[in-house]
């Protein structure tokens, strides 16, 4: 037993999962940017300057097509026969497609083919990242001590400003480059370093234990033969509530770090490299606030430390689309910290905790990642699409304004359908509750 502890501490195992999302996230994020400033050339090169952005930022949304499919098919596996086996194969699968993106060939090169094959290849980042987010929650919460599963839940969560944030780093490297070298070689270097990233990423993942709550589930004969199914059966309500809730926050992620990146490039003249430097810094500050407000959430509360976060994406929204439509890169740069990397910071850094717990341990991993992956395809995959569509029929940023708007909106209902105590006794309550399940074990 002595052998086991050093791999089952709380500590390691909630760095293993920030480490293992930051490799996946940065995979699936710098995407993103390079459909904000390379793909609409590369791939799709004979259609017109909206279209050929409206083209790139639907194939960033394809991914979130096979993202509930990801969720299903590794939710399964994750209640049947492991978190930590998922994980590996969600990383390395990711690995590969992103590796794979870095040597395509180019439209000029090989045509049609082109934007077909990095369609299929998003598909396969799209699958495996929806078996990510997860399986690393579960591991991250369930080993956390007691009273600490908010602080501990958060750290995958911090995976994903830090995923944009090395990723955008990774575009402010070779930004600097003349611009023929940038679209023929230099995009490509982010999605090579990929492959380095995630054979460290397998290595620590490998060295940490399975979920004690799974091998209770194991040991005790509780595993359901069709997890998703019971899911949807036992948690309905549950799934289309995690769905709702995390709309707001999804939506908003993916309008900052792709979308503001090509409007502020573009259409108010923002240099690129200042455009990126801004979603850098953003990044992050929101992945040391994601820590500090996961751990605000074992005092205040899951549910109200959330829906301090949405109220602020709420109240920041306006002002901050003011600030990036002057043109001065320093106020695009203070907007999107306002809503990237402090606005979102109390939501991101509770969502661990509060999704995963919605659910029994037996379908955890199938009822999380299935709601997660909804509120994903919904929302967040075709935001930067519905964003520049919007400004490209209007030529005004008030229809993105009221848009994001309504999804903050379909947040707060969503958190206030949830039920149960507000504030310190919300917090109390879910020290009950741990202490209960811990006894039962």
């Amino acid at each position: 037993m002595a052998t086991d502890t050093p791999r089952r501490s709380p500590v390691k195992v909630a760095l293993a999962s920030f480490i293992g999302t930051t490799i996946e996230y940065y995979d699936f994020f710098i995407y993103g940017t390079a459909a904000a400033l390379v793909f609409p050339q590369i791939f799709f090169p004979d259609s017109s300057a909206l279209m050929g952005t409206l083209l790139a930022f639907a194939t960033l949304g394809v991914g979130f097509i096979a993202r509930p499919l990801g969720g299903v098919v590794f939710g399964h596996f994750g209640d049947r026969i492991g978190r930590k086996r998922m994980l590996v194969i969600s990383l390395t699968g990711m690995g590969v497609a992103t590796f794979l993106m870095g040597m395509l060939p180019s439209h000029a090169m090989i045509g049609v083919a082109a934007p077909v094959l990095l369609t299929l290849l998003r598909l396969l980042q799209g699958f495996c990242v929806g078996g990510e987010w997860g399986g690393a929650v579960l591991m991250a919460v369930e080993h956390a001590p007691a009273g600490r599963r908010g602080f501990y839940g958060a750290f995958p969560q911090m995976g994903a400003p830090a995923g944009v944030a090395i990723a955008t780093l990774a575009f402010l490297v070779v930004a600097g480059l003349p611009d023929e070298e940038f679209l023929s070689w230099g995009w490509r270097v982010p999605f090579l370093v990929s492959a380095l990233l995630v054979v460290v990423g397998l290595v620590i993942r490998v060295a940490v234990d399975e979920s004690p709550d799974f091998k209770r589930v194991r040991d005790q004969q509780q595993r359901v033969r069709v997890p998703a199914a019971e899911a949807f059966r036992t948690h309905p309500k549950q799934i289309f509530l995690v769905a709702g809730i995390y709309l707001s926050q999804g939506v908003f992620a993916y309008i900052c770090m792709s979308y503001f990146v090509q409007y502020g490039n573009a259409v108010v003249g923002i240099d690129r490299s200042n455009a990126l430097l801004s979603v850098f810094i953003a990044g992050v500050i929101g992945t040391v606030l994601y820590a500090v407000f996961g751990a605000l959430s074992d005092k205040w509360g899951r549910k109200t430390t959330y829906m301090v976060g949405a109220a602020a994406m709420t109240i920041v929204i306006g002002p901050a689309l003011l600030l990036i439509n002057t043109g001065n890169a320093l106020l695009f740069g203070v907007a999107l910290i306002a809503v990237f990397g402090l606005a979102m910071a109390p939501a991101g850094g509770a969502t661990g905790s509060l999704f995963s717990l919605l659910f029994k341990p037996e379908v955890r991993y199938s009822g999380a990642s299935i709601g997660y992956t909804i509120s994903q395809i919904v929302g967040s995959a075709f935001a930067p699409t519905i964003a520049a569509a919007l400004y490209g029929a209007t030529g005004s940023i008030v229809p993105l304004f009221v848009y994001l708007t309504i999804i903050c909106l379909i947040t707060v209902v969503s958190l206030l359908q949830v039920g149960g105590p507000w504030g310190k006794r919300e917090a109390d309550a879910q020290k009950a509750a741990h202490a209960a399940e811990t006894a039962s074990i």
